[in-house]
C-alpha cells in the first residue's frame, strides 16, 4: 500500500510492501529515502543526491553521479554508518510517534502489516544494527563475492573457500582453507541463516550456493545438501538454486549430474571464464584450458541449466590484448549462449600487494586504462554472435567495488 501525507514541511510517502517499507520526504527541493527490510534492518537509502547500500555485513557503499567525473563510489567509514542508520531510525521513530499519537492524517491510514513495518524500523538503532552485525558474523563466514543479479540471494555456505585459490587477481578467500560442509554442519548453517533472516527472508530473491566453487562439490556429496536446502526453504518461491563453478578443476559434472541438480532447483551457474586465450589463463594461474569451460557449459545448458559466464576485460594489459579479446569472442562463440544466460564483462581491479600486479610487474606488463578496458569488452560484445531463436543472453559490466551483501 502506499500512503500519502504532509509531514515536517514537506511530502510523505510511506510505501509498505510484503518485502520492504519505504519512507520518502521531500522538502526543499531535498529527497531523502531509507528502505528497510521485513525485520526492520535498513538496506538502501537517498539522500542528498547520494545513493547507499548496506549490507548484512554492516559495510556501506555510497554511490554518486556527476556530469564532470562521472560515476563515483566510496565505502563509509563507521562513523558515517551510524550517523546515517541514526538519521534513518530517528525518521521512523518520529514518524511512528506521530502515528500513533494521531497527529497526522494519513491517505488512507496504515494498516496493521504496515504499522508493524514502521515499528521494526523505529527499533533498528545503530546499536541494534551492531548487534545484527555480530549475529550475521556468527552464521556467516565472509561471503567474498557474488555475481550482480544475486546480491539479494539467501547465501548458503555449503563450502567454504576455493576448491583451487590459485588465481593471481583474486584474494577473496586466501584467508580460509576449502572445506564442504557434512550435511549435519549444512542443515545447521541453513537454519541459522532461516532464523538470522527473519522477517528479511521475504526481500531475497534466490538461493546461492557458496563459496567461491560450491559446484565442484561431487555429485553425490551435494545431491543431500540440496535436499536439505528444499526442507528447509521454498526454493520454488525464492526463484530457484544458483552457484558458481570454475568450469576448469574438479571433478568434471556429467549432462545426468546437471539433470539431477536441476530437478532440485539448480537453475543458473556461474563461470569465471576470465579469457579464451589459454597462455593468459596461465598467467593468471587459472587451472585448466578455456575448452574445459566450453564443455562445462555445454553439458550445463544440455541438461536445462543456464549459465552466466565472467570475462576479466584488461587482463594481461596490452601484451595479452589482442589474443585476449580474439580467442574470447571464439569460445563464447562455441559456447551458444542464449536469453537464459548472463554474460558479464568484469574489469581488472588491481590493489597493493595483488599477485597479479607483482607478476605483471616483474613481466612488464602494460595495464589497459579504464577506456581500453571497456572498450576491449565493447569488442568482444560487438563480435559475439547468437541465434535468433534462441535470443540474445543479458550483457552488462560487472565492477566488484560495488559487491555488498
Amino acid at each position: 500500500m502506499v500512503t500519502l501525507a504532509q509531514w515536517r514541511g514537506g511530502s510523505l510517502t510511506v510505501s509498505a510492501k510484503a518485502n520492504c517499507l519505504t519512507l520518502s520526504l521531500q522538502s526543499s527541493g531535498e529527497t531523502a529515502v531509507f528502505s528497510f527490510d521485513g525485520a526492520g534492518r535498513l538496506w538502501t537509502a537517498m539522500r542528498g543526491g547520494n545513493s547507499y547500500r548496506r549490507g548484512l555485513d554492516g559495510k556501506i557503499v555510497a554511490k554518486w553521479q556527476t556530469p564532470q567525473a562521472g560515476r563515483g563510489r566510496r565505502w563509509l567509514a563507521p562513523a558515517e554508518s551510524v550517523e546515517l542508520i541514526g538519521h534513518a531510525c530517528a525518521m521512523a521513530a518520529a514518524l511512528l510517534e506521530d502515528v500513533l499519537a494521531g497527529a497526522l492524517p494519513l491517505d488512507p491510514p496504515l494498516d496493521a502489516p504496515a504499522l508493524d513495518s514502521l515499528k521494526a524500523a523505529a527499533a533498528f538503532t545503530p546499536a541494534r544494527a551492531q548487534a545484527d552485525v555480530e549475529a550475521y558474523h556468527g552464521v556467516y563466514r565472509p561471503v567474498g563475492i557474488l555475481p550482480p543479479d544475486q546480491y539479494m540471494a539467501v547465501v548458503l555456505q555449503a563450502a567454504e573457500g576455493c576448491s583451487f585459490n590459485t588465481c593471481t587477481f583474486c584474494t577473496f578467500y586466501k584467508d580460509r582453507r576449502f572445506r564442504i560442509k557434512t550435511p549435519a554442519e549444512f542443515r545447521a548453517h541453513a537454519a541459522a541463516v532461516k532464523d538470522y533472516l527473519a522477517g528479511g527472508l521475504s526481500l531475497r530473491r534466490t538461493i546461492f550456493l557458496g563459496d567461491a566453487n560450491a559446484l565442484v562439490i561431487p555429485t553425490p556429496r551435494l545431491l543431500p545438501l540440496l535436499e536439505i536446502t528444499h526442507e528447509l526453504f521454498d526454493v520454488a518461491k525464492l526463484g530457484g538454486i544458483y552457484a558458481f563453478l570454475d568450469g576448469f578443476s574438479g571433478e568434471k559434472k556429467t549432462q545426468a549430474d546437471y539433470a539431477a541438480l536441476a530437478r532440485l532447483g539448480l537453475r543458473r551457474v556461474y563461470i569465471g571464464l576470465e579469457s579464451g586465450h589459454d597462455p593468459l589463463l596461465r598467467f593468471l594461474k587459472k587451472p585448466g584450458k578455456a575448452e574445459d569451460a566450453v564443455q562445462a557449459v555445454r553439458a550445463m545448458k544440455a541438461a536445462g541449466v543456464a549459465v552466466g559466464i565472467i570475462v576479466l576485460s584488461g587482463a594481461g594489459g596490452k601484451q595479452f590484448a589482442r589474443a585476449h579479446t580474439a580467442d574470447t569472442i571464439a569460445v563464447l562463440n562455441r559456447m551458444e549462449l542464449d536469453a537464459d544466460d548472463l554474460l558479464y564483462f568484469s574489469e581488472l581491479v588491481e590493489t597493493e600487494g595483488l599477485e597479479y600486479s607483482r607478476d605483471a610487474y616483474a613481466a612488464a606488463l602494460q595495464p589497459l586504462s579504464e577506456a581500453e578496458r571497456i572498450a576491449q569488452g565493447e569488442e568482444i560484445e560487438r563480435a559475439l554472435r547468437f541465434d535468433e531463436e534462441r535470443g540474445v543472453p543479458h550483457i552488462s559490466r560487472y565492477d566488484i567495488r560495488e559487491f555488498v551483501y
